[in-house]
């Protein structure tokens, strides 16, 4: 007897197939097909009816959930086996698809006589907002990551406010589960966030390279001071490095008896560059002033060929570059100048990149290149912070912090400016 094979169904035992293989019979469980009802499983519930097209939506769905007869206190946590009394809520959850689905509870209250009032039960799958579950609120949350506000409420048929709350929920969860961090090297810069040179002040972790505190107020050194009050008196010692700006307030602060007065100072390379860069830009724009006729136009079409650097010009740029070096002598000298400053971080040795340094101070001699002879007397006061980089221990990557301040700007832009600063 070879391949009888019949299928029954006996209810709640399930679906069984009954057959016969070369004279051997056998019984075999057929696998259950999940329905809806099985994937909206919560503790202590379980759905026992599906209700179609609510809410003027014919996909919408609601999953009636029955519960135990136990109520847990929402204030204490005590048990009750009794309740004061109960009102029927439909709690949003994870839609299926384009689905949207319902959770309709009722939820109780008990009399509670520890605290001799009636208090409101407590669901653990339920979020802050009692009208959606805590899956559902982290869900928006990670939508929100790579989407504005307005987009994932458009999505997900919420209001806007709604959507704007999870996502602050979402962001505290992801705070809370990677806890206090212990830096040892920091990075600290400010952010503009409006008009009218309003800043905030960002700190990173940049061996983890992350986020890890943003300013309240200003980046005043009082602003700076409230960064170590918050990572305690145990984790501030610890840190052995801080990279920034010559902005004077980060300096003072770190430096402070009770901060981290053990700390090296390093200054971001990518800062110092950008001031050589503006004293370069200051002598193309005396250069324009001086000019007439042909030259001075051509001098002007030419100011982000002459700004930007060599390895990111196409090959018309580089070729309008070659001519407009040629045709001015001290735009020349200061392209010049500017490109051979990089070496500097190039050095192992402090007494190298020193000697480098006044080398190319020297070459400044009889070049009437004023914003250049200010920028080297800013070396001079700073330098402290720049030789630092020469020691092996401070070789760190200092990109990060710019590259975060990029993506702060994306977030900006993306939503048409920040209005809530929390």
């Amino acid at each position: 007897m070879t391949g009888v094979q019949r299928t029954f169904y006996f209810g709640v035992l399930g679906t069984y197939t009954i057959g016969a293989d070369r004279g051997k019979w056998y019984v075999s469980r057929m696998r259950k097909t999940k329905k809806l009802e099985d994937v909206y499983r919560f503790p202590g519930f379980r759905p026992v009816r599906q209700v179609r097209g609510c809410f003027g939506d014919p996909k919408t769905r609601i999953l009636r959930l029955r519960r135990w007869k136990k109520t847990i206190c929402g204030t204490c946590g005590l048990l009750h086996r009794s309740f004061y009394d109960r009102k029927v809520r439909q709690i949003r959850d994870l839609s299926c698809g384009d689905t949207r689905v319902y959770l309709e509870v009722k939820l109780r209250r008990v009399f509670c006589q520890l605290w001799d009032s009636v208090k409101q039960e407590r669901l653990p799958w339920i979020s802050s907002n009692p009208f959606y579950t805590k899956r559902c609120a982290l869900y928006v949350g990670r939508r929100c990551r790579g989407s504005t506000l307005q987009a994932v409420a458009k999505e997900l048929a919420l209001d806007w406010k709604t959507v704007k709350e999870f996502d602050k929920q979402y962001m505290r969860e992801q705070l809370r589960r990677v806890g206090l961090p212990g830096p040892v090297v920091i990075g600290i810069d400010e952010v503009s966030i409006k008009r009218g040179h309003t800043y905030r002040i960002v700190v990173s972790d940049l061996l983890r390279r992350r986020p890890i505190w943003f300013g309240e107020k200003d980046r005043s050194e009082t602003s700076m001071d409230q960064f170590y009050q918050w990572l305690g008196p145990k984790k501030r010692k610890r840190i052995r490095l801080a990279v920034m700006d010559m902005w004077k307030a980060f300096r003072t602060s770190t430096l402070k008896s009770d901060h981290a007065p053990r700390a090296a100072i390093l200054f971001d390379k990518f800062h110092i560059l950008r001031h050589l860069g503006e004293a370069r830009d200051k002598v193309r724009k005396s250069e324009y002033a001086r000019l007439t006729g042909q030259a001075r136009a051509y001098s002007k079409v030419q100011k982000y060929t002459l700004l930007s650097h060599r390895q990111n010009l196409t090959l018309d740029g580089r070729k309008a570059l070659k001519q407009l070096l040629l045709a001015n002598k001290r735009l020349n000298t200061a392209y010049l100048l500017k490109e051979s400053l990089g070496q500097l971080w190039d050095y192992q040795k402090e007494g190298w990149a020193r000697k480098y340094f006044e080398n190319w101070k020297a070459s400044l001699k009889c070049q009437r290149l004023a914003p250049y002879e200010a920028f080297a007397e800013m070396i001079d006061r700073h330098w402290d912070g720049i030789a630092a980089y020469c020691r092996a221990e401070n070789k760190v990557p200092l990109g990060f912090v710019e590259g975060l301040n990029n993506k702060i700007r994306v977030l900006q832009r993306r939503a048409y400016g920040l209005r809530d600063e929390e």
